[in-house]
């Protein structure tokens, strides 16, 4: 009898340490996180004063693509990409005379345009920096560039930049480089197009999604927003399934190119968070501690696009996913915003939750193998 009491209370006891040690656990409000999915991606870097982050977050896409494809590690040239990109943009300028944005922002399609045009080269090939600045500085160039591209437009007879892109490609060749058309890598000799060819980068193979209800859903259509400037076409899906196609994507391998509103008070490259609190009064206490957070519906999303509340404001790389303590997933995502700062958390990389990402979240790009056999049929994509 007395053997069996002992038993009750040892099970007893045990019971009670365990809902103790359970209660415990799940009262912990401070963030613990484990990775989940983290793929192969390059070091972190920083775009400078520059409002290249379009061309920073796909070339690191890139990056992943050629390690997923060859196995091979190469550090791609941002640079040769915005350079190409900023004639394209000139050109835009000229031929809408005027009558559109000229800046220094652009979208993930921009780089595999550029791809499909001018091929890829390595950084070491073409870093774009100038020796004695040591960091990217565009501060100039588009102001220069504008003040030629306006001249010209004005059509006088006494312009001093009859020939605009003889004008503006000084100035790119100065401040960012000369494009190179040969060069020798690893001991062998590349032009742009063979290197983007031996690294089975084939612009063709990319698709960008996004979720808005403008359009009908499962359509193809061009987003208008100021940085689209080269009418990028996107495919429209209901947000549910652009997180469920990001998230099978990065299960099965691939990387995402992002871009998304960052103007959100609780966006913090500090922290390295991006999190949605329901209540206002816990934007300070998410950076640190997990809070409930809000409830994104289609519409809701919609509201918050049509009133400029989320905007087009910076792109970036989700690599992986990692959880917190209650089982709560989240982007991993590189930044290029650096990584050596007393501002920069997380070793230069954001952890975005999903009700974040599901509200301001303006559009991915992704490998086509990446998507689903069902959203492929969806978008009646090959």
């Amino acid at each position: 009898m007395f053997n069996k009491i002992q038993n009750i209370m040892k099970q007893f006891l045990i019971t009670i340490v365990f809902v103790l040690l359970s209660i415990s656990i799940f009262s912990q409000k401070e963030y613990t996180f484990q990775d989940v999915i983290d793929i192969e991606s390059s070091s972190v870097k920083s775009q400078g004063k520059t409002g290249t982050c379009w061309s920073f977050s796909t070339s690191s896409f890139i990056e992943s693509e050629i390690f997923r494809l060859t196995g091979e590690q190469v550090d791609i040239s941002e640079m040769f990409s915005v350079r190409n990109t900023y004639d394209d943009k000139a050109w835009n300028y000229v031929m809408r005379q005027g009558k559109t944005q000229f800046s220094e922002g652009g979208l993930a399609h921009d780089v595999m345009n550029s791809i499909r045009d001018n091929g890829l080269v390595p950084e070491i090939v073409f870093s774009g920096v100038k020796f004695e600045d040591k960091i990217y500085n565009h501060s100039k160039i588009i102001p220069e560039m504008k003040h030629v591209l306006d001249e010209f437009i004005k059509n006088d007879k006494d312009s001093k930049y009859p020939n605009w892109k003889k004008e503006t490609s000084k100035i790119l060749d100065v401040e960012i480089g000369k494009k190179p058309k040969e060069f020798d890598y690893e001991g062998s000799s590349y032009t742009p197009f063979s290197f983007a060819k031996k690294f089975k980068i084939n612009s063709n193979d990319y698709v960008t999604l996004t979720s808005f209800t403008q359009v009908p859903f499962y359509t193809n259509f061009v987003l208008n927003i100021p940085d689209n400037f080269s009418n990028g076409s996107m495919y429209n899906l209901p947000i549910d399934e652009l997180v469920f196609v990001v998230t099978n994507a990065l299960a099965k391998g691939f990387t995402i190119a992002l871009d998304v509103d960052v103007s959100e008070k609780t966006f913090s490259a500090k922290y390295g968070k991006a999190i949605l609190p329901k209540n206002e009064e816990d934007n300070l206490k998410s950076m640190t501690e997990i809070v409930e957070e809000s409830i994104v519906s289609q519409e809701y999303r919609q509201e918050e696009f049509e009133n400029y509340n989320t905007t087009d404001d910076h792109l970036m790389h989700i690599v992986g996913i990692v959880k917190d303590q209650n089982e709560n997933k989240y982007f991993k995502i590189k930044n290029s915003w650096g990584s050596n700062s007393n501002r920069v958390g997380n070793d230069g990389y954001i952890y975005m939750s999903l009700p974040y990402f599901k509200l301001k979240t303006i559009s991915v790009l992704l490998h086509k193998d990446g998507l689903s056999k069902k959203i492929k049929s969806f978008l009646h994509f090959n």
